[in-house]
């Protein structure tokens, strides 16, 4: 088994947690001496043992995974798609926001999703048309929301709540996912 690496602290209870990169780390209170400490971990050992195993298999897994890649010809396909789809979705909100927008643009961006300028001018990563429909929903939502607010204040995303009031979880999808699309692009 690995190293067990203990952290005192101000808690009250031992805790033992297993990191992503499957390191045991065992809290425990100031108070609590190494005897105490070494005991608990030797009661927990089995568990221990599992949970490192089973985050190891994780790890390797992953490694394993081979990288989408897309070549210059399926980005051209994505960007073809995404300008009869994207426009759409804009026309779609644009009225239930309550708001115009310029120029819609269909790009191969390896940073953003979406952007919205000054001028209602909007930009769209082809690569949306990776994800679900509704994360393109919300990129377009969280776009044309910029209409009224240039910022990502509290009142910004009051106004994307009120369109999508599950707007969280398309965000959250595209934080844990977007990277790997964006990485399938980087790597033609």
């Amino acid at each position: 088994m690995s190293e067990i690496k203990i952290i005192r602290s101000k808690r009250k209870t031992l805790a033992i947690e297993i990191t992503k990169e499957a390191e045991v780390l065992v809290r425990a209170p100031y108070r609590l001496s190494t005897v105490e400490i070494q005991k608990f971990i030797v009661e927990k050992q089995d568990w221990i043992l599992k949970h490192v195993r089973k985050r190891m298999d994780e790890l390797q897994e992953k490694e394993n995974t081979p990288a989408m890649t897309l070549s210059p010809a399926d980005v051209q396909m994505l960007a073809k798609d995404a300008c009869s789809y994207i426009p759409e979705r804009v026309r779609y909100f644009a009225p239930l926001i309550g708001v115009n927008y310029g120029r819609i643009t269909i790009r191969n961006q390896k940073t953003r999703w979406g952007s919205c300028s000054s001028k209602g001018n909007l930009n769209f990563n082809c690569l949306l048309m990776l994800t679900p429909k509704e994360v393109i929903d919300y990129v377009v939502v969280h776009e044309l929301c910029h209409r009224l607010e240039m910022n990502h204040s509290p009142k910004f995303w009051a106004e994307v709540e009120k369109i999508l009031p599950d707007y969280k979880i398309h965000r959250k999808w595209l934080k844990d996912n977007g990277g790997k699309l964006i990485d399938a692009m980087t790597h033609q």
